[in-house]
């Protein structure tokens, strides 16, 4: 199995990523277009130059490498707004497809805490339901998998037609092997977990100044989450 896990930034896909890295019977990459994105877009991100230096940056190489098969599965984490129009994306059309959402409250602050300023491009939504669109497949909700996180977890292996692994839940702290050389500036909180974290709080209130924002992303988040799995 190729599996495509879709996502935001800021929205559990690095623990998402982990839980499937526990099982023995997955291999993972982290982002894999990620060098390709920044190397043809000339956006500004931090860590760039350490990024463009450690991983592969031609988009049809790394297409190649997402064909290959994995240990006998393979997770990839994706993130939407990494696939420029030029990227090749008939590698994914075989994979089993899941988009991962997160309400855009909670990725605004999120990101904004990581980096200044965030825009709609930098917070994938319309990228999402782009692809979403083009490649059909599961939908869940990060907020769901935090507050009920193995009930979630059962339904999403049930749906794809894998058996659960207990080992989905837990994991050792601190970095792993197949963490982008990014990690050290983004995934520090992974870094300190051994476990999902508990159901999420209320909403946070976004500043007027991404107010914008918000109302830009919620139609996008709103579409998806209607399709969401439900256990």
């Amino acid at each position: 199995m190729r599996f495509a896990m879709w996502s935001g930034p800021r929205n559990l896909s690095t623990v998402m990523m982990y839980a499937f890295g526990a099982r023995n019977d997955f291999a993972v990459m982290d982002e894999p277009f990620y060098a390709p994105y920044l190397a043809e877009s000339g956006i500004t991100h931090p860590m760039i130059d350490e990024v463009l230096a450690a991983h592969e940056t031609d988009p049809a190489r790394v297409a190649d490498s997402c064909r290959s098969g994995g240990n006998p599965h393979l997770y990839m984490k994706h993130m939407p707004h990494h696939m420029l129009p030029s990227f090749p994306m008939d590698w994914a059309g075989d994979c089993v497809n899941v988009h991962l959402i997160r309400h855009p409250a909670r990725v605004i602050a999120s990101y904004a805490a990581k980096r200044e300023a965030p825009t709609l491009e930098d917070i994938g939504f319309v990228q999402q339901t782009q692809v979403y669109n083009q490649l059909g497949g599961i939908v869940i909700d990060s907020t769901d998998v935090r507050a009920r996180p193995e009930v979630m977890l059962r339904a999403l292996c049930a749906a794809i037609d894998l058996s659960f692994d207990p080992a989905m839940l837990q994991w050792a702290s601190g970095p792993r092997a197949e963490d982008g050389i990014w990690a050290q500036h983004w995934y520090g909180a992974v870094h300190q977990s051994t476990g999902f974290s508990g159901a999420e709080g209320p909403l946070p209130d976004v500043p007027p100044a991404l107010q914008s924002l918000l109302e830009a992303a919620l139609p996008h988040y709103s579409g998806l989450h209607e399709r969401r799995l439900s256990p």
